[in-house]
């Protein structure tokens, strides 16, 4: 016999993950977001900031809060409880092909695998849309290093530039065929 979950009246979150975190267990919902919160307002400008005080202005290509609510961009974010962990975005640069954009992770929370999961929810829906490849461009300098690592991790390798991109030496691309 099959159990049936029971969620209290209400209904039941979107995605919600259990991570083993240092001494506790809570889980981690990751949601669509309206981005009209002070919480993703904050972390996106520092996130802005944060990319402009390591990379030269003319290789910036984070998006501010205004360019992400696009039509062609959905942006999850990652929440434990009350609290705005990580977030990341999709675009959807034709039919068949998606950028990655504003990936980014509260600093007090970084190295706990929520990029991971919210890179994992990314590639879910850009596999559910047909999309045959997902796009990314990051910085190369050394601080981007662990995002190198996050995105190799998941599969994706590096490609020459893409979209409207220029060839740039503060920049990577890199690809994930779906």
């Amino acid at each position: 016999m099959r159990r049936q979950r029971r969620w209290n009246g209400r209904q039941p979150p979107v995605v919600s993950f259990k991570l083993k975190l240092p001494r506790q267990s809570r889980v981690l919902r990751i949601v669509e977001d309206d981005l009209s919160g002070p919480e993703i307002a904050a972390l996106l400008s520092a996130h802005v900031q944060t990319m402009r005080d390591i990379s030269p202005v003319d290789s910036v290509h984070t998006l501010n809060l205004d360019a992400l609510r696009s039509p062609q961009i959905t942006l999850w974010t990652a929440w434990q409880e009350s609290e705005l962990l990580a977030c990341g975005a999709l675009k959807a640069l034709d039919e068949h092909c998606g950028e990655i954009k504003s990936m980014s992770t509260a600093s007090a929370h970084r190295g706990r695998g929520y990029a991971s999961e919210i890179l994992h929810h990314i590639i879910g829906v850009a596999r559910a849309r047909q999309y045959r490849a997902l796009y990314l461009e990051t910085g190369s300098s050394p601080e981007f290093e662990p995002a190198h690592a996050l995105y190799r991790k998941a599969g994706f390798t590096y490609c020459g530039p893409f979209a409207d991109y220029k060839d740039d030496p503060f920049s990577r691309f890199m690809v994930l065929p779906l």
